[in-house]
């Protein structure tokens, strides 16, 4: 049986043991510790989705359909529509398909083409063609007309429905005058502005003819005065030449 001094020096051995090994580990934590960067090497930019609900930010408002129709070309407006040829006709007399036929179009009244099974929601509608009607149409034919049976989806960019539109007028023995388009306040403080110039330079060339002639009247009056005076030199000379 070991006694109390063999017991001592074996729990001194694991006690030794231990703390060696635990200065080994600190020893060699120490040297072997990686630095740590300020900045990590990847920064990943994490964008939050927008709360539900949040308003989507507003599309700029497009310009007046009048003021496209000034600059609208009605060649690229012809092959806009070609797609559209599958369902309607644009000659005149032609017949009808799944659409109407479209010759003179612009300015008829709704519903009206004869021959054609028209929506109800179509024929409830009433009013005429007109540019803006048919604008709003093209933009997005079951938004403006619900019920409608036009499938098409419509036309977002209002350039290229102003180009429809101008070829969509040509179809006409008659076609629809253009809208007329507001000037706008800058343009028309523009014009005043140069007919308030025109009014002065007009003034100030009346008043110079005004002066000049003025002028050339008194140089006129001095040639007159000269004359005079040389004519009574002259007799008055030849006078007191022959009384000598």
């Amino acid at each position: 049986m070991l006694d109390s001094f063999e017991v001592n020096k074996i729990l001194g051995a694991f006690l030794g043991t231990f703390l060696a090994m635990h200065a080994v580990h600190l020893m060699a934590g120490a040297v072997f510790t990686p630095a740590v960067p300020e900045k990590p090497g990847y920064e990943i930019a994490v964008t939050e989705p927008p709360a539900s609900g949040a308003a989507e930010p507003a599309k700029p408002a497009e310009e007046p359909i009048g003021q496209l129709l000034a600059s609208a070309n009605a060649e690229r407006g012809q092959t806009a529509v070609r797609p559209c040829e599958t369902c309607h006709t644009f000659d005149k007399g032609g017949p009808n398909r799944v659409g109407p036929n479209l010759w003179g179009v612009v300015g008829r009244d709704r519903a009206s083409e004869a021959g054609f099974n028209y929506s109800a929601a179509m024929k409830s509608k009433g009013g005429k063609w007109s540019f803006e009607e048919l604008d709003k149409f093209l933009t997005n034919p079951r938004r403006d007309i619900p019920g409608t049976a036009m499938t098409f989806a419509g036309i977002e960019r209002g350039r290229q429905r102003a180009d429809v539109l101008a070829y969509l007028r040509t179809l006409s023995d008659n076609p629809v005058p253009l809208p007329q388009v507001a000037q706008s306040p800058g343009e028309e403080k523009s014009e005043g502005k140069s007919d308030t110039k025109s009014d002065t330079d007009a003034k100030s060339d009346a008043k110079g003819g005004v002066n000049g002639g003025a002028k050339e009247g008194t140089n006129g009056n001095a040639a007159k005065s000269d004359a005079k005076g040389g004519t009574k030199g002259g007799a008055k000379g030849g006078a007191k030449g022959g009384s000598k």
